[in-house]
């Protein structure tokens, strides 16, 4: 409610429009910048076998971006959500030999760029 004069012409109201839904995306980095963005498509959440295949990504962009990371060691960072510590996810980490630093106990939370590619 607003107090207004008699006389003076009525109001516009704006039309109220649908906001963009989320979207979830899977960002891997290091000191160059950024290696591999991943949008999930609207509608979609990421599980094991997804997080793999955008792991797949990540090997052949390294390959392709840092000639040479893959023969000294990728090291990872993620929090333990369940596609991250799922069987799956654990075998593909074993197999291609990428190392994971533990989360650290004083993060209390994590800013949404939760993955990280280090460059050791």
């Amino acid at each position: 409610m607003t107090w207004k004069h008699p006389s003076p012409p009525l109001t516009k109201k704006f039309k109220v429009q649908r906001s963009a839904a989320k979207v979830m995306a899977t960002v891997f980095w290091d000191a160059k910048g950024v290696i591999v963005l991943d949008i999930l498509p609207q509608g979609q959440c990421i599980n094991a076998a997804r997080y793999c295949s955008t792991l797949d990504r990540l090997k052949e962009a390294i390959r392709r971006k840092r000639p040479g990371l893959l023969r000294r060691g990728v090291v990872l960072q993620h929090d333990n959500a369940t596609p991250h510590s799922a069987n799956l996810t654990q075998q593909w980490l074993q197999r291609y030999g990428c190392e994971t630093l533990p989360r650290p106990a004083t993060v209390q939370t994590w800013h949404p760029l939760t993955f990280i590619c280090l460059d050791p």
